[in-house]
């Protein structure tokens, strides 16, 4: 059998730039099952360099028994391509459950070599989801504005009468009427929050350093609710700038940050929180209604080493109202998520134990014009949702 060296395609800068320019991972396997050699959404699919790629066989990345080796087998006996579909190759290191598409192929110049292609469903399953949420979505603006308008008037009502009962009451009868003013005023709270998914306008937006909006939502966790949890860093310095508005980018990673947080109180100093940036070049989504597609290079995840998500309630974990908190509302998710699609992005969540990923996608910043909240490639009826603090 010849060495991976002798079967290695001749280098040629064209096909590595072809290569290099698809947005699913390509690998080339030799016949003793070394990886040859891989693109760039390799590199980003298996989180290691195509140097250290090259060093590896195959099954050393993938679970063991995956599907995916006795697929290469078959493709070299029978000479002909294969596919198969929604095969799960999450490892520890890449995380539990990474769904694909599977494409091999014999690499006819090189007898016995095979090519592998992947092709992530995440961004598909993403989307269906969202199409899912649509209504909700729009149910929750509906509700909102109605509770605005029907309720806090009669609150109004009923908080004055309980003030005007105080004041001829016995000690014992003002704590009933303080009560009541508390009750009212907790439910004015409630609504109030949920008048902001009532709120269209559009959203003003420009060129906002990511890190910086890192940097102060981790002083802000350091110095109150996350003091005794160790933040790892791992940002890329290149990523250009993001189209938002920082302040509501503060609100979605602050909250995302404390939840990430209170998933870890029984960990003690054992709980870690990793911020990360990276540019994901090829995720490109198509609008309905709109001919042009809208690219969300930029990725940025909070990870926790917490419990994670209860399988039971991760399908619906953006859901408004959803909630394991005793005291929460469960509408932090979903205003989480109308920001992130107000900005025309997407958020997602991967949860298994000891690892918990929530990955916001978004539109980066350019020079040229700058999209309104009806031309920025905003998702209708808000994208998917998240928020571990709702757990």
């Amino acid at each position: 059998m010849k060495s991976v060296a002798e079967h290695r395609l001749p280098p040629s800068s064209d096909s590595d730039a072809l290569l290099n320019a698809l947005p699913n991972p390509v690998l080339q396997i030799a016949p003793d099952g070394k990886i040859m050699d891989a693109n760039i959404a390799a590199e980003s699919f298996f989180e290691i360099s195509v140097q250290l790629l090259r060093r590896q066989s195959l099954k050393e990345l993938i679970p063991f028994g995956s599907p995916l080796l006795s697929l290469i087998e078959q493709v070299r006996s029978s000479g002909s391509p294969v596919n198969e579909y929604k095969v799960d190759l999450g490892t520890p290191r890449i995380g539990g459950d990474r769904q694909v598409d599977i494409h091999v192929a014999p690499l006819n110049e090189r007898p016995g070599c095979i090519v592998v292609m992947l092709q992530e469903r995440t961004i598909a399953d993403k989307m269906d989801r969202q199409l899912t949420h649509r209504s909700a979505a729009r149910s929750v603006t509906a509700l909102a504005a109605m509770l605005a308008h029907e309720i806090k008037n009669p609150l109004s009502g009923i908080r004055g009468a309980a003030q005007l009962l105080e004041q001829a009451a016995s000690a014992e009868d003002r704590t009933l009427t303080r009560l009541i003013c508390d009750e009212a005023d907790r439910i004015v709270t409630l609504v109030d929050r949920m008048e902001v998914f009532g709120d269209e306008r559009p959203v003003p937006r420009d060129a906002v350093n990511i890190h910086s909006v890192f940097d102060h939502v981790k002083r802000l966790a350091q110095s109150g609710f996350a003091r005794n949890i160790k933040f790892v860093e791992e940002y890329d310095p290149s990523l250009p700038p993001v189209l938002a508005n920082q302040d509501q980018l503060i609100q979605v990673f602050l909250n995302l940050v404390k939840n990430a947080a209170e998933a870890l109180t029984d960990l003690g100093s054992d709980g870690e929180i990793q911020l990360t940036t990276a540019f994901r070049p090829g995720v490109r989504l198509s609008i309905p209604g709109n001919k042009s597609r809208v690219s969300l290079p930029l990725e940025f995840c909070v990870k926790d080493n917490g419990p994670g998500v209860p399988d039971d309630l991760l399908p619906n974990l953006f859901d408004p109202f959803v909630t394991t908190k005793p005291t929460g509302s469960g509408l932090g998710l979903a205003l989480v998520a109308k920001i992130v699609g107000d900005h025309g992005g997407i958020i997602e969540c991967e949860s298994q134990p000891r690892r918990t990923v929530f990955r916001v996608l978004l539109p980066m910043y350019s020079s040229g014009k700058k999209p309104t909240a009806s031309n920025s490639g905003e998702m209708p009826g808000s994208p998917l949702h998240t928020s571990h603090g709702e757990r």
